[in-house]
C-alpha cells in the first residue's frame, strides 16, 4: 500500500499481495475509520463499486485485533443468489485472518445448518426471512447464537426501504439488539439513493440506537467518471427488439433488462431463433437454472443474458460490455443500477440502450431520461402504516419467548415506528384468540394455530405472499414454475405449449394436486403467463413524459426511429397537453382531465371528489361524468381523502387476517394515498378543451 489504510496489518498483506491491489479506492479508505470506531454507516456506490470489501475489511481487522468471538458479524441482503455470490469472496478474505463464514437461507441443508450451530461462524450470511426463522425455531438457541452479535451490514438497502421487508428487518434487529450483550453496530449499503440521509436515520431504527454517531460514505470517484452512452430507439414489438440485438453489438457480451418474466421470454426464445446464444434469469426459474445461466454467461463472450430486476443488484455475472433496456425500468434508481454493470474494465464507457416495444413505454422511456439528464433520483419512501407488520411481530414473539407480558412487550422493539399502532392490534389479536393471556402473560392462540400453523408457522416468517406456482418438470431436472393462468384450459382442452427458460415445452401431464407440469422441450414457440396488476407510476415519471410532449427532449442520443416516435406522440397526444396548464378535455360522453400526476394521485383526487358515478383513472388523466364543474376540482379537499381499496387488495396483505376489520383497508389506503400529487393538480390552471375543435 501507497498509504497507511488503518486496517489490520495481516488484512492489508493480503489485500496487496492476494488480492493484487496497490492501493484502497476511496469509499474503501474513506469507510475504514468511521466503521472501526462503531459508527453505523451508509456506503453509497454503484454496482460493482467495492461496498462490499468496504464494509468487510473494517470489520474483520476490528474482529482481529478487539478479539470479537462467536458470531458477531450478520450480513443481509434480500436474494438468496446475492448471498450464494458473496459466499466464496468473504470465505477467502476470512481465510486470511483464521475466521470464518456461514451461509444460511431456505436452500441451505439441516445437516449444514445443525453445524453452524454446534460451532458458529464470524459471519453470518442471511436473509431477514432466515433470522426471524432462527428467532422462532425450537432447534435454535437464539440467545447463544445472537448474544455476541456486534455488527450487520444490510447489502442493497434500497431494496428493502422501500418495502415491507424493510419494516421486518428492523423489527427483527430490534429482537436481536435485546438478545446481544453489545449495541449492534448498523451498515448499510445501497446504489444511489434521493434521499441518502433520511435512509440512514431510518435504517438506525429507534431508541438509543437511533442517537448512535452515523455517516453518510459516498463514492468520489462515480462522480468524476465519464459521461455515459445512453441512446433511446422505438422498434415496435419484442421480435423486432430480439432482430436489433441480434444484429448489434455481435462478438460482444450483453445484458437486456425486461421489466416482466412473459416478456424477458419471449425475448430469449426471439434470440435464440436468430442463432444468438443466450441465458436466462428471473425469479420464476429454478435456483439450478438461474446458477447455471449466470455461471455461463459470467464465462462467456458473445452471448446474451435476458434478465428481469433478479439481475439488477449485485450478483457477480462478470464484466458486461452492454446493457440493453426493453422499454423502461419503473425508477431512475433501477436504471442508474442497471446502468452501473456497464463500463468496469478500463478503457470502457457505461452505456445504455433502450429498446421500446410501444409508443407509450417509449413516452415513459424518453421521460425517466429526462429526469436523469437533471440528476434526480427517487427518494426511498419506506411504506407507511405498516400495522399489519406489528401483528406478525408479536405472534413471532410468542413464539420466539414461549410467552411474553402483556405490560412489558414494548421492550422488545425500543419505540420502532413499525410498532406505532401495535396497542389496538394487540386488542384485537387478543379478543380474537390469535393470542391468549393468563396471569399478564401472553401466549399462541388458536386462531394463530388455524390461520398461521402450517408448518409450524411458516407463514409467519415472511412479510409478502407468494403466487401459487406450478413446478415445472422436465425428466428430472426442474426448469422453474409457472402461474395457472399459463395452464388455463388445460383440464379440459389439449395443452398449449409453455415458454420457460428462453425454450418451448410441450405439456406431457399435469399434477394438480403436487403442482407439477411434466414437459418435454418442443421447437415451436410457447407462451406463459404470470399475474400482474396495474403499475402506479409515480408523478415526477409521469409528468417528465408530458414535458416530452411540451418539448424537451432527453439529453441522449435518438435513433432516426427515436426522433420520429417523440415527433408521432406529439402530434397524437397534443390535445392532451398545453403550456398554460393541464388539459380538460370536453368529450361526447364524459370529461377528461389530463392531469399526467401518476394513478395515486388520481385516486387521491377521485376520493376527494366523492367518486362519481362513471369516473375512472389512471396514470395520465381522470374520466369524469360531463355535468362535473370545474370548481368541484378547484374545492376539492384532498388532505382528508383516502383511494377506495378493492376486498382483493387486502386479502393480498399478508397478516391481514390477524387485524381488526377496517384496519387492512386503512393500511392500504394510506401507502396508496399521494396527497402532495393531488395537492398540485387542484393548484394546476385548467386549460377547458373541446374534444374535435
Amino acid at each position: 500500500m501507497t498509504a497507511a489504510t488503518g486496517l489490520n496489518p495481516a488484512l492489508e498483506y493480503h489485500i496487496v499481495n492476494s488480492l493484487g491491489w496497490q492501493n484502497l479506492r476511496p469509499l474503501q479508505q474513506s469507510a475504514v475509520a468511521p466503521i472501526r470506531s462503531g459508527a453505523d454507516c451508509l456506503l453509497v456506490a454503484p454496482t460493482a463499486g467495492g461496498k462490499t470489501e468496504a464494509a468487510v475489511f473494517p470489520l474483520l481487522s476490528e474482529m482481529v485485533e478487539a478479539n470479537w468471538s462467536g458470531l458477531s458479524v450478520l450480513y443481509v441482503t434480500p436474494l438468496r443468489a446475492l448471498l450464494n455470490n458473496l459466499k466464496p469472496r468473504l470465505d477467502g478474505y476470512g481465510h486470511w485472518l483464521g475466521r470464518t463464514v456461514g451461509l444460511w437461507h431456505g436452500d441451505v441443508s439441516d445437516g449444514e445448518r445443525r453445524r453452524m450451530l454446534a460451532d458458529p461462524p464470524d459471519i453470518l450470511l442471511t436473509t431477514p426471512e432466515s433470522l426471524e426463522a432462527m428467532l422462532v425455531s425450537r432447534r435454535v438457541d437464539h440467545r447463544a447464537l445472537f448474544r455476541n452479535v456486534r455488527s450487520i451490514v444490510i447489502d442493497e438497502l434500497h431494496a428493502f426501504a422501500g418495502g415491507d421487508r424493510g419494516w421486518h428487518l428492523l423489527a427483527v434487529l430490534e429482537r436481536i439488539q435485546r438478545l446481544a450483550k453489545q449495541p449492534i453496530q448498523r451498515i448499510g449499503l445501497s446504489a444511489t439513493v434521493g434521499n441518502p440521509d433520511e435512509m440512514l436515520h431510518w435504517m438506525q431504527g429507534a431508541g438509543a440506537a437511533a442517537a448512535r454517531p452515523s455517516q453518510v460514505l459516498f463514492d468520489s470517484v462515480a462522480a468524476n467518471s465519464a459521461p455515459p452512452e445512453v441512446t433511446l430507439d422505438y422498434v415496435g414489438s419484442v421480435a423486432n427488439a430480439a432482430l436489433v440485438i441480434s444484429r448489434l453489438h455481435r462478438g460482444e457480451k450483453r445484458l437486456v433488462f425486461c421489466e416482466a418474466r412473459a416478456q424477458a421470454e419471449e425475448l430469449a426464445f426471439e434470440l435464440r431463433e436468430h442463432g444468438v446464444t443466450t441465458f436466462v434469469s428471473h425469479s420464476s426459474l429454478s435456483a439450478d437454472e438461474r446458477r447455471q445461466s449466470e455461471r455461463a454467461f459470467a464465462e462467456a463472450r458473445d452471448c446474451v443474458i435476458v434478465a428481469t430486476s433478479t439481475l439488477e443488484l449485485g450478483i457477480d455475472i462478470g464484466d458486461l460490455d452492454r446493457m440493453i433496456q426493453i422499454d423502461a425500468p419503473r425508477s431512475v434508481a433501477s436504471f442508474l443500477q442497471r446502468l452501473g454493470r456497464t463500463g468496469r474494465r478500463p478503457g470502457t464507457a457505461r452505456n445504455a440502450l433502450f429498446l421500446a416495444t410501444e409508443p407509450a413505454t417509449f413516452l415513459r422511456a424518453a421521460g425517466l431520461l429526462v429526469l436523469w439528464g437533471r440528476r434526480f433520483v427517487e427518494p426511498i419512501v419506506p411504506p407507511p402504516s405498516p400495522r399489519h407488520l406489528a401483528a406478525q411481530q408479536l405472534l413471532a414473539l410468542a413464539l420466539q419467548e414461549g410467552r411474553f407480558g402483556a405490560a412489558t412487550w414494548r421492550e422488545w422493539w425500543s419505540g420502532l415506528g413499525v410498532m406505532d399502532d401495535a396497542e389496538i392490534v394487540l386488542d384485537h389479536l387478543r379478543a380474537q384468540d390469535f393470542l391468549t393471556e393468563d396471569s399478564g402473560m401472553l401466549f399462541i392462540g388458536p386462531a394463530a394455530e388455524r390461520e398461521f400453523g402450517r408448518r409450524y408457522f411458516m407463514d409467519l416468517l415472511t412479510s409478502f405472499i407468494a403466487d401459487l406456482e406450478l413446478k415445472v418438470i422436465s425428466g428430472r431436472r426442474e426448469i422453474g414454475s409457472v402461474s395457472p393462468l399459463s395452464l388455463a384450459g388445460h383440464r379440459d382442452a389439449s395443452p398449449k405449449p409453455l415458454l420457460l427458460a428462453g425454450r418451448a415445452w410441450k405439456v406431457e401431464s399435469i399434477d394438480w394436486g403436487r403442482h407439477e407440469v411434466l414437459v418435454s422441450e418442443q421447437p415451436d414457440k410457447g407462451k406463459v403467463r404470470w399475474p400482474s396488476a396495474p403499475i402506479a407510476e409515480g408523478f415526477e415519471m409521469v409528468r417528465a413524459s408530458r414535458e416530452v410532449l411540451l418539448g424537451e427532449n432527453p439529453d441522449v442520443i435518438l435513433s432516426k426511429r427515436g426522433v420520429e416516435m417523440i415527433a408521432r406522440l406529439r402530434d397524437d397526444l397534443a390535445d392532451a397537453v398545453d403550456h398554460d396548464g393541464l388539459v380538460l378535455s370536453r368529450g361526447a360522453k364524459e370529461l377528461t382531465l389530463w392531469t399526467w400526476a401518476g394513478l395515486r394521485a388520481n385516486e387521491t383526487l377521485l376520493s376527494a371528489l366523492g367518486y362519481p358515478d362513471d369516473a375512472g383513472a389512471d396514470n395520465l388523466n381522470i374520466r369524469l361524468p360531463l355535468n362535473f364543474g370545474v370548481e368541484n376540482i378547484r374545492s376539492a379537499d384532498v388532505e382528508s381523502a383516502l383511494p377506495v381499496i378493492s376486498p382483493d387488495a387486502v386479502e393480498g396483505l399478508k397478516f391481514s387476517a390477524a387485524l381488526p376489520p377496517g384496519l387492512a383497508s386503512a393500511t392500504l389506503a394510506e401507502r396508496f394515498v399521494d396527497r402532495a400529487g393531488a395537492r398540485d393538480i387542484v393548484a394546476q390552471p385548467l386549460v377547458i378543451a373541446t374534444v374535435g375543435e
